[in-house]
């Protein structure tokens, strides 16, 4: 199993476009409903830092996420109007309450 968490800062005046963004991606992956995709995202207390974290299966999975065009959209939007750039971490899973993955 792939684990990336994405972390970064918007404009605070960019912090709602962003959170409408975000909901019109994880719209379409809720309708593709990719058994091997994992997604959620969590915002700081700050208002404005945002931390995503994807979970994959394969690379096929990984693939669906990437090319998806809203969540495209969502990147180049937020790319412009970024406080912070995105951090980037690749991270191992150790255990969950649940299960991720069947």
């Amino acid at each position: 199993m792939k684990v990336v968490k994405v972390t970064y800062t918007v404009e605070a005046s960019f912090v709602k476009k962003n959170q409408e963004n975000i909901q019109a991606f994880i719209n379409d992956l809720q309708q593709i409903n990719h058994s091997g995709l994992r997604y959620h995202i969590y915002l700081a207390n700050d208002g404005k830092t945002f931390f995503h974290f994807a979970e994959y299966n394969n690379d096929t999975a990984q693939k669906t996420l990437l090319e998806l065009p809203s969540f495209i959209a969502f990147q180049q939007q937020r790319d412009q109007h970024l406080e912070t750039e995105p951090k980037i971490e690749p991270m191992e899973f150790v255990d969950a309450t649940y299960t991720i993955f069947n």
